[in-house]
């Protein structure tokens, strides 16, 4: 009557979160290096979609991390297989493209107005 997987992905879950967790960390220092860099950059030849593509392979194991650990912890708590990866594939693929949205149009944003036109209350 109820699923429960005979050898549970716990070794697959610490993969994705580690995997995610690594990418995240080089991701953070890709962009420190992209901003430190833009006052001396400061011409009218350089594009904002330009640093977005040293971004784009951190990012792309973000996603994988994640979808690896959101499907593998579905498949933890009773989801068969395909299901777990049948939900676990479109959320995070869906949020992933959200965020790469929203940061590209952020340092669209701050690269034409600068960082001090950012409101952030800290």
């Amino acid at each position: 009557m109820y699923y429960y997987p005979l050898q549970p992905p716990y070794f697959l879950l610490l993969v994705g979160f580690l995997t995610a967790l690594t990418s995240g960390l080089a991701l953070s220092g890709t962009l420190k290096v992209i901003v430190q860099k833009w006052p001396s950059e400061r011409t009218e030849t350089t594009k904002p979609r330009s640093s977005l593509k040293q971004l784009l392979v951190p990012f792309i194991g973000i996603t994988g991390g994640t979808c690896l650990f959101l499907s593998s912890g579905l498949e933890i708590f009773g989801f068969p297989s395909s299901l777990a990866l049948g939900v676990g594939l479109p959320v995070s693929l869906f949020t992933c493209l959200l965020v790469w949205l929203q940061l590209g149009s952020m340092m669209t944003f701050i690269e034409r107005e600068g960082m001090q036109s950012l409101d952030l209350d800290i």
